[in-house]
């Protein structure tokens, strides 16, 4: 797990995206925010470049390949599964469906988005100071 690399968050709603933006910036973490609209734009530039991003948050329902089709994608990819990438689901709501079908594809972790901008700030780094402690398999590099 690549501690230094960037934080990949798939969203679709621009209002959420700068909730995300404007709680990261004010958290002061040193990674790079990388924003994709849909899940088949991030999975292309997971597989297509080297970079080896510290976590992904990813939203659920979006156009084009929806968020459980895109951890089925990556999980299912030999490459992308051996980096260890801690993948989190972040959604309006826990439908048990989804949050069965999230585990089922070992998804890391599954949250329902704050309503308010300190929650979301607090949720964020409770789960960033977490992955900053543990070790993942690639961990010795």
């Amino acid at each position: 797990m690549n501690t230094l690399g960037p934080i990949v968050i798939i969203e679709d709603d621009i209002d959420d995206q700068n909730f995300f933006q404007e709680a990261f910036k004010s958290l002061n973490y040193p990674n790079d925010v990388i924003f994709f609209w849909d899940g088949e734009t991030a999975i292309k530039y997971l597989t297509e470049t080297e970079v080896e991003p510290f976590i992904i948050f990813s939203d659920i329902n979006m156009p084009i390949l929806n968020g459980i089709e895109l951890r089925e994608k990556i999980h299912q990819n030999d490459q992308l599964r051996l980096k260890s990438l801690p993948f989190l689901f972040f959604s309006t709501s826990a439908d048990q469906r989804h949050v069965v079908d999230a585990y089922s594809k070992s998804v890391q972790g599954y949250f329902i988005k704050p309503s308010s901008f300190p929650d979301l700030k607090e949720t964020l780094k409770v789960i960033l100071e977490y992955w900053l402690k543990c070790v993942s398999p690639n961990y010795l590099k």
